[in-house]
């Protein structure tokens, strides 16, 4: 199964660059499936993102973002050719492979913010973190069972959730609970709301990260001056 016959006709809906400023809409909520197949994700459309890196493939990569009264939905989707990935447990080291990330700045004022990462083969890492005079640190959150944890479901298309499987693309769809998210300030988010994020890839198929991201960056992912804005309609 290709990428868009596995995520319907709106797969290839938003072919620009972002703007600055994302509207996240609002939904009821639904039961993820991995594959992004709930209805209320084909009332908007994909955000790309940006390759970063000379190098490796031009896969694309694209991010949808939706949020309900009692949380925040996310589903990513990136072709690929082969999952670059042998890490087995959740909170390893699995940015040095195939990932996706998400960071919501909720508060520019301050520096914490929240990042998430998750791999194709469906473990993730998830971190409070602090960016303070350039000096990172991060913490894993506790307790982290029942409601606070995310929500999180891998598809794969034209291959086995297998390290080293050839594949066509991957699919990541996640749901993030306020209760994980209440240590941030401006949550839950209401109309209006404001927060800083964004969204990101890493890539080793090439053998070199190669790096992709709604909000261009120069060297990490942790450049919060670089970020982009959400604005929750």
């Amino acid at each position: 199964m290709g990428l868009k016959s596995s995520l319907g006709d709106s797969a290839y809906d938003n072919n620009s660059l972002p703007d600055t400023t994302l509207v996240v809409r609002s939904c009821k909520d639904f039961q993820i499936t991995g594959k992004g197949d709930n209805v209320q994700w084909r009332k908007i459309v994909w955000t790309n993102l940006q390759k970063l890196d000379a190098g490796g493939k031009n896969y694309k990569s694209q991010f949808k973002i939706l949020y309900s009264p009692i949380g925040i939905y996310v589903l990513f989707n990136g072709e690929d050719k082969k999952i670059t990935s042998t890490f087995k447990k959740d909170f390893d080291k699995i940015f040095k492979a195939d990932v996706f990330e998400v960071f919501f700045h909720t508060d520019p004022s301050e520096p914490i913010y929240f990042e998430y990462e998750i791999s194709p083969l469906n473990k993730e890492l998830v971190l409070l973190m602090i960016n303070k005079n350039e000096i990172i640190s991060g913490w894993a959150p506790w307790p982290y069972e029942k409601e606070r944890k995310v929500q999180k479901l891998i598809h794969i298309s034209g291959g086995e959730m297998e390290p080293g499987s050839t594949i066509e693309s991957w699919t990541a769809e996640l749901f993030f609970s306020y209760n994980l998210l209440s240590p941030f300030q401006n949550t839950p988010p209401v109309k209006g709301t404001r927060w800083n994020a964004n969204f990101c890839r890493l890539d080793y198929d090439s053998g070199s990260m190669i790096k992709w991201a709604w909000a261009p960056v120069n060297n990490s992912f942790h450049e919060l001056d670089c970020y982009y804005s959400l604005l929750f309609g």
